[in-house]
């Protein structure tokens, strides 16, 4: 048993790199959450050229220099600007690559015209590595990517975002077929997670990096949590084998 009464999944954000200081999105990051033993790997990708790059921002600035807008540029001088500074910036099939069946891999699409790529992708990938379609998720704030990927290829499971508290709670799920409802933190309800559950789907919360919100979190019975320090989810977890009474009490 964990904090909660079912199994919560750490899910490793932007590949999760804070702890040690490593770059967001990056194989280093990936790699690390992966000898951590985390079960899912979260990243972001834009289609530059039509090759995907896992990067969050659309413009420069926070971790790349300058402040221009990344679809200004192409695949190679991205990677030259990266290199430059000593950061990498990897393409999607790389991450697979790395990541292979150690892991189930969350690919969040940040910009637009994605969709048929990011599904291309995993199709050769499933082949190319012998990996399961259950492997993958694909999630993203614009549902109409999500719509457009389950019409392409409806085994490819879909995680739908939220900023906010919608009118009709976790309704966008069900069109969409959702594995996930992912919600900022800052926007949980109880209301919402129990909707979610009715309509089938996972609650998962992003971004929960302290510990007293991961218990909060844990006791509201939410599914999974992004952070980008997954070794404090997973001792919470880990050193919480029995039931905790507070959860319970929050439930009944």
């Amino acid at each position: 048993m964990t904090l909660s009464d079912s199994p919560i999944t750490c899910i490793a954000h932007r590949g999760g790199s804070k702890a040690v200081n490593l770059i967001e999105n990056t194989l280093a990051a990936i790699e690390y959450s992966l000898e951590l033993g985390v079960t899912t790997i979260e990243i972001d990708v834009w289609s530059i050229q039509g090759k995907l790059l896992a990067i969050h921002d659309r413009r420069l600035g926070r971790i790349l220099p300058g402040d221009e807008n990344i679809m200004n540029f192409s695949v190679s001088e991205l990677i030259e600007l990266a290199s430059q500074i000593g950061v990498q910036v990897p393409t999607l099939e790389e991450v697979i690559g790395v990541i292979g069946d150690r892991a189930e891999l969350n690919i969040e699409i940040k910009g637009p015209n994605c969709a048929h790529t990011v599904a291309n992708v995993i199709e050769a990938m499933t082949v190319e590595h012998q990996l399961p379609y259950d492997q993958f998720l694909v999630s993203s704030f614009d549902h109409h990517q999500i719509h457009t990927l389950m019409n392409i290829n409806p085994d490819i499971r879909r995680g739908v975002l939220v900023e906010g508290v919608p009118l009709d709670l976790a309704q966008c799920c069900e069109p969409l077929k959702a594995y996930f409802l992912g919600s900022s933190l800052d926007f949980v309800r109880q209301g919402m997670i129990d909707d979610c559950h009715r309509r089938g789907s996972k609650f998962w919360v992003f971004t929960v990096n302290h510990i007293d919100d991961m218990r909060h979190l844990c006791a509201m019975g939410v599914d999974g949590m992004f952070t980008d320090y997954p070794e404090r989810l997973m001792n919470l977890l880990e050193f919480h084998q029995e039931p905790d009474p507070i959860a319970h009490a929050l439930r009944s």
